[in-house]
């Protein structure tokens, strides 16, 4: 679990094949802050732009550490096999650990794509286009994640294919997560609320609410 808080700016330095067909995956190298990496170990999980992933080597003195990302993976996400990209990264939350954001599993759920990035006063407003699958668990002064940043949704607008919905961005989110560098058609990984997905279970289901003799 992870709370979308993102504790450093990674950048992806190499992406190796891990075999020669479309049903291989990556291994991906990725470097990251100074003494970022001095409690990661083995197999812990690390948040990389949303999608949650296991340490497979770790040098904590060169800042570098990899990872395999499935084919799967790589279908469902985005921005997670370009060399060069700078990436949000976030550690596994621990129990003892302050919630910032709000509880993200580190799955994400969809691609969206920006459709505005501009300052608005003193901070910014970011726009996306979510698809359709998504956009019934948007709702005003909700909880989304974006490339694993924990953020609040301002408005939304319905669509035929989606919806649209607004975000407000403080200088501090701006200038340290990667989400600096999007810009109009970029595309973001997307993964909603929790909560979301349990409400439209119990809503929505038509299962017995016990079982029948």
């Amino acid at each position: 679990m992870f709370t979308g808080i993102i504790t450093g700016v990674g950048r992806i330095g190499a992406v190796h094949d891990l075999g020669s067909s479309l049903q291989h995956g990556k291994r991906l190298t990725l470097e990251a802050p100074a003494q970022w990496l001095d409690d990661v170990g083995l197999g812990d999980s690390i948040a990389i732009d949303g999608a949650c992933m296991t340490v497979t080597t770790v040098d904590a003195a060169a800042g570098r550490f990899t990872i395999a990302i499935s084919a799967e993976s790589l279908a469902r996400t985005s921005g997670l096999a370009t060399p060069g990209a700078e990436v949000n990264l976030e550690k596994a939350l621990r129990p003892n650990d302050r919630l910032g954001g709000h509880l993200v599993s580190g799955h994400v759920d969809g691609v969206g794509r920006v459709t505005r990035f501009a300052p608005v006063g003193e901070s910014f407003e970011l726009c996306v286009h979510a698809p359709r699958e998504l956009a019934r668990y948007l709702a005003y002064k909700g909880s989304i994640t974006v490339n694993g940043v924990s953020l609040t949704v301002n408005r939304v607008h319905d669509l035929a294919d989606g919806c649209e919905f607004s975000i407000n961005l403080i200088p501090h989110t701006v200038e340290n997560t990667a989400l600096r560098a999007l810009k109009v058609g970029s595309a973001v990984n997307l993964e909603i609320d929790l909560l979301a997905r349990y409400v439209e279970r119990m809503l929505g289901s038509s299962l017995p609410t016990k079982a029948t003799p």
